[in-house]
């Protein structure tokens, strides 16, 4: 009896340091490259409202999808609104924490240094998207149905695929850019303005625009969600509207 008593303890204590260290260790948030310069700015604030450091992991919303639905456990996750859908659909995340964020609209970034080309029209984009010795965009970013589209109705399509440079990510994409590998990149504009060594051109003219919007939600399974849930309040408060359009973004 009296060992059955201290086994049952000890699986009481060790039950208990679970529990604290879920309250206590690092929120894990799974969060989209659209909106990583949002969540760079805004984190430290938000570790300070919760006591607790945030360690945060950056991809494409499809990527995120991926590891999610492969079964990766997070807190918080922060992807296009499309991905969200995705994922209340499949019950990873709870879908009464759903939070709009902000959208970003599509933009042109050229090489720092390099002079930027006259896009405000569409016959000057045309004029130099037809002129690029190459461009890039990520071949898995929200913006490429939209951007593959606008070279089809640009009637370019066969011109830019054999000068386009896809990768994975706008991360790489930029770094091709700021590197002279690739000369113009096509993303979101909250993508190129944080981007080293690479600078905005200007936004896509108005008949092709489109705008990407993102949304954060705790994961199901998180073990601290009150505190996940004050992070996406954090991220989504009438407070971050500076630095949205710092950024690149808007409500």
């Amino acid at each position: 009896m009296k060992n059955r008593a201290i086994a049952s303890a000890f699986v009481i204590a060790v039950a208990c340091g679970a529990i604290g260290h879920a309250q206590t260790g690092a929120l894990k948030v799974l969060g989209s490259n659209g909106f990583r310069a949002v969540m760079d700015e805004l984190m430290p604030r938000c570790e300070k409202t919760i006591g607790r450091r945030v360690a945060t992991e950056f991809g494409t919303s499809t990527s995120l999808l991926q590891r999610i639905n492969g079964g990766e456990a997070f807190d918080v996750a922060v992807s296009t609104t499309e991905a969200m859908d995705d994922l209340v659909k499949s019950g990873k995340v709870t879908a009464a924490t759903r939070t709009a964020l902000g959208r970003s609209g599509i933009g042109v970034g050229a090489r720092a240094g390099a002079g930027k080309p006259d896009i405000k029209t569409v016959e000057s984009l045309k004029r130099a998207l037809v002129s690029a010795k190459s461009i890039t965009y990520a071949g898995d970013g929200a913006s490429r149905p939209h951007i593959e589209s606008m070279f089809e109705a640009l009637g370019i399509t066969k011109e830019m695929k054999a000068k386009t440079i896809l990768e994975q990510g706008s991360v790489r994409s930029a770094a091709r850019v700021a590197s002279g590998d690739a000369e113009l990149l096509i993303t979101l504009v909250s993508e190129i303005l944080p981007a080293p060594g690479v600078e905005f051109v200007a936004p896509l003219p108005d008949r092709f625009q489109h705008y990407v919007s993102f949304a954060a939600a705790t994961g199901k399974g998180s073990a601290s969600a009150d505190a996940s849930t004050k992070v996406i309040a954090c991220l989504s408060g009438p407070q971050t509207g500076p630095t949205l359009k710092a950024k690149g973004m808007e409500r």
